[in-house]
C-alpha cells in the first residue's frame, strides 16, 4: 500500500497522488504492481524498491541516476507462532531520495516509521537530509526502547527462575538471547553505515546536520554497548541458573534417596521376621511388636543421621 504525506502549515495531510516535496511511505501488503507504478512515476530504479522485501538485506547505501538509496535495520516484534523464536527481530527500512521526494519502504509494520509520522508536521520537506537523519534517530530510539523492554523481561524471568525446576523460564530467556543477537548484529551494521555516511558525506550534510549525525552515531554506540552488556549478563545468568536448577534437582534426588533408604529398612526387618524359619522370641506374647519397635528405632536413627548430614 502506498501512502502520500504532505506537510501543510505544520499539519501532516495524507494526499491521493504524489506531489513535489512529499513523503511517500510503502507499507505492507506490498504489491509488485505498486512497485512498478511508483518506479515509473517517481523515476526510481525498481531494484531499490524490491530490495526491501529481503529481510536479510544488510545496511548499505548506493546511488544510481542521482537517486540515493539507504538501507537501515530497525527492530520489530516477532509475530511468529513458533515458541522458540526470538521475541524481537530486525527488519530493513529502505530510504530513497529522489529529486523531489523521500520514499520509505517497509517490509513489515514497524514503530520507527510510526514515530517519524507522528512528528512529520515538525519536519521541513525541503531539508531532506535532515529528514533522513530524523528517521535514523527514530530507529535508534526504537532500539533503546526495545532494549529496556528486554531487560525488564529478563528481570521478571530471573525472579521466576528462583527455586524453579521448570524449563519454561529458561526457554523465555533463550528467546531474549536470540533477540539480543539480532540487535547486536543490526546495531553494529547501522553504526558502520552511519560512520561511512559521515566519512563520505553521502547525504551532502551541512555543519549542523553533521553534528546531529555525530550525536546519532554516539547514541547508536550506546545502544550497541547496552545490547552487548545485556547479552553478557544473560549468558552468565543462563549458565548460573542451569547450575542452580541442576543443584535443585540433585537436592530433590538426595531427599528421595534418603526417604527410600529410611523406608527400605523397616521393610528389611519385616522381611527377616517374615521368613519361614525359627526366629528369636517368636513364641512370646508380644512377638508382633518386636519387629515394629525395631523398625521404628532403626528408621529414627537413620533419619537423625541424614538430618545431621543435612540431606533433608
Amino acid at each position: 500500500m502506498i501512502q502520500y504525506f504532505k506537510n501543510i502549515d505544520n499539519h501532516t495531510v495524507e494526499i491521493d497522488k504524489p506531489e513535489n516535496g512529499i513523503w511517500v511511505n510503502l507499507v505492507p501488503p506490498l504489491k509488485d504492481e505498486e512497485f512498478n507504478e511508483l518506479s515509473d512515476v517517481l523515476d526510481i530504479p525498481i531494484e531499490f524498491l524490491r530490495d526491501s522485501l529481503d529481510i536479510d538485506e544488510r545496511p548499505r547505501f548506493e546511488i544510481e541516476d542521482n537517486v540515493r538509496f539507504i538501507v537501515l535495520k530497525t527492530p520489530t516484534e516477532n509475530n511468529s507462532f513458533n515458541d522458540s523464536d526470538a521475541f524481537y527481530i530486525t527488519i530493513p527500512i529502505c530510504i530513497i531520495l529522489t529529486h523531489n521526494h523521500i520514499v520509505t519502504v517497509n517490509s513489515f509494520d514497524n514503530g520507527a516509521i510510526k514515530k517519524f509520522l507522528n512528528t512529520f508536521e515538525k519536519r521541513h520537506p525541503d531539508k531532506r537530509s535532515m529528514m533522513v537523519l530524523k528517521v535514523f534517530e527514530k530507529v535508534v530510539h526504537t532500539f533503546m526502547d526495545h532494549l529496556k523492554e528486554i531487560n525488564h523481561r529478563r528481570n521478571i524471568y530471573e525472579q521466576k527462575l528462583y527455586d524453579s525446576n521448570r524449563n519454561e523460564e529458561l526457554l523465555h530467556l533463550m528467546r531474549i538471547q536470540k533477540s539480543l543477537v539480532y540487535f547486536v548484529t543490526a546495531l553494529r551494521s547501522n553504526e558502520l553505515l552511519m560512520l561511512k555516511i559521515e566519512r563520505t558525506n553521502f547525504l551532502g550534510l551541512n555543519d549542523e546536520e553533521r553534528e546531529f549525525l555525530n550525536d546519532l552515531i554516539v547514541d547508536t554506540s550506546q545502544a550497541l554497548e547496552m545490547a552487548n552488556v545485556y547479552t553478557n549478563i544473560l549468558s552468565s545468568t543462563l549458565d548460573a541458573f542451569a547450575s542452580i536448577i541442576s543443584n535443585n534437582l540433585n537436592n530433590v534426588m538426595k531427599r528421595l534417596t534418603s526417604i527410600t533408604i529410611i523406608l527400605s529398612l523397616p521393610a528389611l526387618v519385616a522381611g527377616i521376621y517374615g521368613m519361614n524359619v525359627d526366629i528369636p522370641y517368636q513364641h512370646t506374647p508380644h512377638a508382633f511388636y518386636i519387629p515394629i519397635i525395631l523398625s521404628l528405632i532403626v528408621s529414627v536413627v537413620i533419619a537423625g543421621y541424614f538430618m545431621k548430614k543435612k540431606w533433608f
